[in-house]
């Protein structure tokens, strides 16, 4: 019997073209603006599963959290998630938590093209606090409460097909990153 080879590097990366594009990683990593600019830049549709987590529920993420607790935001999340993975190509951002899902993760890594999107977390800390709505950092240093994050996620993150910096340079800086990574300029 013939098997077909495993597929090469560059099919991998070429995902895109026919699979959403899921980026994953802390809060404060630019994964909505990174992915509006990589959208556009695709010619793909962007959404913002946060946004879609807070029409669905008429509320904001915030109130979700003090209302019903994580746990009871994290299965909206993850049904969310669910349903914008429709197999058709899209850049999706994620909130900071969905990846660490073992549920969540297992279909974006099978049906998706996952992307962490990855920094530094003094300039996670410097981004986090331009924003006083992370139900996570309520009353909390942002900085321990990131490096606590990073402890446990970024084993879970770095699962994802591709890996890309989200330092102190301009966004369209890791949008021409991510670009180079899916092999766009060979598309």
């Amino acid at each position: 019997m013939l098997q077909s080879p495993a597929p090469s590097n560059r099919d991998r990366k070429r995902r895109w073209q026919r699979e959403p594009i899921v980026l994953v990683g802390l809060m404060g990593v630019g994964k909505s603006t990174v992915g509006k600019r990589l959208a556009s830049r695709l010619g793909l549709p962007f959404v913002d599963a946060d946004n879609e987590i807070e029409d669905a529920a008429g509320m904001s993420i915030a109130e979700i959290f003090a209302r019903y607790g994580e746990p009871y935001f994290r299965d909206g999340e993850r049904r969310v998630i669910q349903r914008l993975i429709d197999g058709r190509p899209k850049v999706i951002a994620t909130g900071g938590g969905a990846f660490i899902n073992d549920a969540t993760r297992a279909l974006i890594l099978s049906d998706a093209l996952a992307i962490w999107l990855d920094a530094d977390i003094d300039v996670l800390v410097d981004r986090v606090r331009r924003r006083d709505t992370r139900p996570l950092l309520r009353g909390k240093d942002p900085a321990t409460v990131l490096r606590e994050l990073a402890a446990i996620r970024n084993p879970l993150y770095a699962e994802a097909h591709l890996r890309v910096a989200s330092n102190n340079a301009p966004h369209e800086a890791t949008v021409r990153a991510i670009l180079q990574a899916i092999d766009y300029g060979a598309a």
